[in-house]
């Protein structure tokens, strides 16, 4: 998949801009809207279905190989296992829907993020399977500011954003089953 991006970048009165949009996202029954595995580093594909297991994660996916966070036996965190993203934020930010794949994140999820919706420990249902919030957190990066600007970065790094959580946060697989773009996303607990 070509990951490049447009050259133009959105500055930080037009991320600003979209705050309200963002914050308008459903609180209860959320909906998947893009599914990306990540099979090594700097690849992505964007795919429409996908089988989750707490063993692997998604499958495919390189966490399951070892990753950025991992216990004390070398094994990959569980804690990290899938990295979600608004979905709303990263329409914003990536501008084209080709452009979302390159943030990195597994699941892009119209629903709100907020810790005070999703708290660690909150379970969603997503499809047939179910994955539980947990809470390390998910912070943009060098890669987050080339693929889409330095304001980007700060925009979900900090302030309002950070609050948010528009970064994304980070899930592990409770119930083994299978996730589609259309899914709904619901609060289990």
């Amino acid at each position: 998949m070509d990951t490049s991006l447009r050259p133009y970048h959105l500055n930080r009165d037009e991320l600003l801009a979209g705050l309200d949009h963002i914050r308008a996202a459903p609180r209860d029954h959320g909906r998947l809207d893009a599914i990306v595995v990540r099979p090594s580093h700097g690849e992505r594909l964007d795919v429409g279905s996908v089988e989750i297991t707490a063993a692997g994660g998604l499958a495919g996916d390189h966490w399951a190989k070892g990753c950025w966070k991992s216990l004390a036996d070398g094994s990959p965190d569980p804690d990290v296992q899938v990295c979600m993203m608004n979905a709303r934020c990263i329409a914003l930010i990536a501008q084209e829907r080709a452009n979302w794949p390159p943030a990195g994140d597994n699941l892009f999820i119209d629903m709100d993020l907020t810790p005070e919706n999703l708290p660690p420990g909150t379970r969603l249902g997503l499809g047939s399977a179910e994955i539980e919030i947990t809470a390390v957190a998910h912070n943009g990066c060098d890669g987050f500011i080339a693929r889409y600007g330095r304001d980007a970065c700060v925009f979900v790094n900090t302030g309002e954003g950070k609050r948010l959580r528009l970064r994304g946060i980070y899930a592990r697989v409770i119930k083994d089953g299978r996730v589609s773009v259309g899914d709904r996303a619901v609060k289990i607990g």
